[in-house]
């Protein structure tokens, strides 16, 4: 199948576009997302906020084709995901899509290093060896590359799910509140590893968060209210995402 490009879409990563979510029908219908549009630059840290049940989560799953739009596009670079059938979109985020959550979703079967190369495996293609040292090295594991998920502390589970991210050279990562599980150390240790990966590495990293702190280490934050992006900050603070917050709870 072949999708149209999107507009204007050099040196954007993934868009949306009058994106609409609605959950449920008549009078129990939620609009999670109302007709909503925003661009995430490549190379870029960009974060989501927002209040509780501003749509924040569901932004990104509609953006990495993990949920269905209810009206509107979304583009991955130039191809609208949104226009693409299952088989079609499950190979997008196998190929092009990394993926990094609150819960770490690793394969308690399998080491750490098995866990890292999975998506690769899956794909029936060979790791790029000389990549793989980076991102291990990048991530601080290798010390650690035998050991199972139960062996490693929830910071270590997590850097793993970095890496499983990262190896594959993905178009964007997206993260849903990476660090939410961890302490406030193992957390800094993730949001710079995620920092190098945008600094030295080019990716692009679209992460929903809560944490001021987190929010900080990201080159842009968008926020949400009631399924609409109402305002975004450059180079972010902590106490600046903090100002936002507030004022966007008054």
């Amino acid at each position: 199948m072949t999708t149209a490009p999107a507009p204007g879409s050099d040196g954007v990563a993934a868009r949306a576009v009058e994106v609409t979510k609605v959950y449920g029908e008549g009078e129990a219908a939620v609009r999670a997302l109302d007709g909503l549009t925003v661009e995430f630059p490549r190379a870029r840290f960009n974060a989501i906020m927002g209040p509780s049940g501003s749509g924040k989560s569901t932004l990104l799953h509609c953006v990495a084709g993990l949920d269905r739009v209810t009206s509107g596009r979304v583009y991955l670079g130039d191809t609208e995901i949104s226009a693409l059938g299952e088989r079609q979109l499950t190979l997008v985020r196998r190929d092009r899509i990394g993926f990094v959550f609150q819960t770490y979703n690793l394969v308690p079967t399998l080491n750490a290093l098995e866990n890292i190369t999975l998506p690769i495996d899956l794909a029936g293609r060979k790791p790029d060896a000389e990549w793989l040292d980076v991102v291990i090295d990048v991530v601080g594991l290798r010390d650690r590359l035998r050991h199972r998920p139960a062996e490693l502390s929830g910071g270590q589970q997590q850097r793993v799910a970095v890496a499983r991210a990262l190896v594959s050279r993905p178009d964007v990562i997206f993260a849903d509140e990476p660090t939410g599980n961890l302490d406030s150390r193992a957390s800094g240790e993730i949001l710079a590893f995620m920092r190098r990966a945008v600094d030295e590495f080019t990716q692009t990293i679209v992460m929903v968060t809560h944490d001021p702190v987190a929010a900080s280490h990201a080159d842009r934050v968008v926020f949400l209210v009631d399924g609409r992006i109402v305002d975004e900050l450059s180079d972010p603070t902590t106490e600046r995402v903090i100002d936002h917050m507030k004022r966007l709870g008054d």
